[in-house]
């Protein structure tokens, strides 16, 4: 049973940074979001196993948060926001993907290596579930350097957040408090990024950040 459980929550752990990588490959901002909805799903199945294993009910409670907001709720408004705006619906990378994708797999091996080498005495199973969600981490935050349109750069920022949720559930959870005041702090950061885009659209008549940098310095 173990073995099982180890297994398990690594496959999982897994799953995320390889569904880190398939967003770094997207071009296409509904394309896009469909994968992050799904990385949201493999996130709450994840803390839902690390709650099983740990015998840790309220990480449950976690794991039903995430599967509401980040995989129903964010994509579905994402998804109407790009429709009401019409958003250019091509992502445009900085360096292109063959680059960014090895930028990743470095990232990747840089985790493994620094948190391995850290945490010699921790638990096998949180001490690898914390490389795994470094990666998760470092590879969200690759995808706002490298990306120039908004959205792709706030789902960028909500699988940043997913590696920290896998963190915080591998290294034995977070108080309950917590992890309700981060999931509503998330949710009011979105409807604030909502209307950031709306602004910015209905102002510039577009969200592209290479297009954006050309306003720089005119007068209004």
């Amino acid at each position: 049973m173990g073995d099982l459980t180890f297994d398990i929550a690594h496959m999982l752990a897994g799953g995320l940074v390889l569904l880190s990588f398939v967003m770094l490959y997207q071009d296409r901002l509904y394309a896009l979001l469909n994968v992050y909805a799904l990385h949201a799903v493999v996130l709450a199945a994840s803390v839902a196993w690390q709650a099983f294993a740990q015998d840790a009910p309220h990480l449950y409670v976690t794991a039903a948060i995430a599967l509401a907001f980040k995989a129903v709720v964010i994509p579905t408004a994402l998804h109407r926001i790009i429709r009401r705006l019409g958003i250019h619906r091509e992502i445009e990378t900085v360096g292109g993907v063959g680059p960014t994708m090895l930028a990743g797999m470095g990232l990747v091996a840089l985790s493994l290596a620094v948190m391995l080498r850290i945490t010699p005495e921790a638990e096998p199973l949180a001490r690898e579930d914390l490389a795994f969600a470094l990666s998760v981490v470092l590879l969200g935050l690759l995808m706002m350097v490298t990306r120039r349109n908004a959205v792709s750069q706030v789902v960028g920022f909500m699988s940043l957040e997913n590696g920290l949720v896998l963190a915080a559930a591998g290294a034995k959870g977070m108080p309950l408090v917590v992890e309700i005041s981060v999931a509503f702090s998330i949710l009011i950061a979105f409807i604030v990024i909502g209307i950031f885009l709306f602004r910015i659209r209905e102002r510039f008549d577009t969200v592209d950040l290479h297009a954006l940098d050309r306003f720089r310095g005119e007068r209004r």
